[in-house]
């Protein structure tokens, strides 16, 4: 369902009665292709045939609130104490976010009371025993130089309400929470139970994902740099192949439900031949399958790379002992890649034919790096909209890239399906440009 007007509207404390310290930033002119005024709109839609399909007034469409600094805020900064979580999967970049908030806050706003809570929902919870860590601009000063969290991180659902009790015995105002779709489902729940107990308590999100999988933000932070390194494996992968006879490369990259990495990583040097996605359904066996694709392509040009997703192909091990779930309630796959490894091996052999392969699997390599440049500088224009949002009242809410501006997008929204590379659209087309495969085997 495409979203309407009250879908796209963020949920706010109240009314905003306080000067902010940064009243002098936001530009006075009108709306231009670098900026958007705060009392205009991002449009949801962006094509001619999609506006009109709507068929309503102008004044009617849909669209996201822009971030930036507000002249008018809701918290009072000397009076204002935040916490700061980091949840799910490592993500390149997590470091950079945390930093640029605690900078944010701490410089420009005069925000003195920040808390990092350790190890993600378990910092709140007492059974646990995590300690809170003061952050200050001292504290976070280089660590944007390495991978990981300084705050560390957990997987699994922890209690709302034990959760926002502890951020009331502390008199946290601004609650920021990093993580992946399962963390902003918990930040919900947060944002719920707050506002159930009629508290004025902010809960803002930075999302963050490898997989670049949370809809509605044109890319998650952390990605650019993971697809980066996927490449070095692919590049690797290509040059083994090269180096003896029907060579065969095969890397194994992340992507549970969307093969985003697998797309961009394979695209970034153009040595991958095949592609395999989550959401390309393929056929293995067969005159037309998979394999036979494989082996006639290597038989002609003497080596073949091929790139696989970690979630594409699971049908193919249906039979298989289920591996249950992890503390996030996330189905466990089944390892494609070694899969692959070995029925490539029996199909060359049953042909008769030489086959030499060069597995790679990056796996977790890939999200424990520091995050490049660019990733850096999205890092932090995302940490600086949080805060500026969060400063406002705004709640229950991330920060995220809509058509190139950025945007307040509410939690519901961003939680209610999963970005996945579409079989028909541009970006597909491309990986089956640069590969010369078919659109479909079998």
């Amino acid at each position: 369902m495409t979203p309407g007007t009250a879908d796209l509207t963020v949920r706010t404390l109240g009314e905003c009665r306080i000067d902010s310290p940064l009243v002098a930033l936001p530009a006075d002119g009108p709306t231009t292709e670098h900026y958007v005024r705060e009392d205009d709109r991002v449009l949801f839609d962006d094509t001619l045939q999609m506006v009109a399909a709507r068929g309503l007034d102008s004044r009617e469409l849909p669209g996201f609130e822009p971030t930036g600094p507000r002249r008018k805020i809701f918290f009072q900064p000397s009076k204002t104490r935040v916490g700061i979580v980091t949840c799910g999967g490592l993500c390149p970049g997590l470091n950079d976010v945390i930093r640029g908030l605690v900078r944010e806050l701490n410089d420009h706003y005069g925000v003195k009371k920040i808390y990092g809570f350790r190890n993600g929902y378990q910092g709140f919870i007492s059974k646990y025993g995590r300690e809170v860590v003061e952050l200050t601009p001292q504290s976070v000063s280089g660590i944007n130089e390495y991978g990981g969290t300084i705050l560390g991180t957990s997987r699994g659902e922890q209690d709302a309400d034990e959760i926002v009790d502890c951020l009331e015995h502390m008199s946290i105002n601004v609650l920021f929470v990093i993580g992946g779709d399962g963390s902003m489902r918990g930040a919900l729940r947060i944002a719920d139970t707050v506002q159930e107990r009629n508290l004025k308590i902010a809960v803002v999100g930075v999302p963050k994902t490898i997989d670049n999988d949370i809809p509605y933000i044109d890319q998650s932070f952390g990605f650019q740099t993971a697809f980066a390194k996927a490449t070095e494996s692919i590049r690797g992968a290509s040059v083994e192949a090269r180096a003896v006879p029907n060579g065969v490369g095969l890397v194994h990259v992340m992507g549970r439900h969307s093969g985003f990495i697998a797309c961009y990583a394979a695209l970034a040097n153009n040595d991958a031949d095949y592609v395999l996605i989550p959401e390309v359904p393929f056929e293995l066996d067969g005159e037309n399958g998979f394999l036979a694709h494989l082996r006639r392509r290597v038989e002609r040009r003497g080596r073949a790379v091929v790139v696989a997703a970690e979630g594409a192909g699971q049908e193919f091990l249906a039979d298989a002992t289920h591996p249950g779930h992890d503390a996030s309630g996330n189905r466990r796959l089944r390892d494609i890649g070694q899969f692959l490894r070995h029925r490539i091996a029996d199909h060359f052999a049953e042909h008769g034919l030489e086959m030499n392969m060069k597995y790679i699997d990056p796996s977790y390599a890939i999200r424990s790096v520091p995050a490049n440049p660019y990733d850096s500088v999205h890092c932090i224009r995302l940490a600086h909209a949080a805060v500026h949002a969060a400063m406002a009242g705004r709640t229950a809410m991330v920060v995220g890239r809509w058509r190139g501006r950025f945007v307040h997008v509410p939690i519901s929204l961003a939680i209610s399906k999963r970005n996945q590379v579409d079989p028909h659209g541009d970006l597909w087309m491309s990986v089956l440009e640069a590969t010369g495969q078919p659109r479909t085997f079998g």
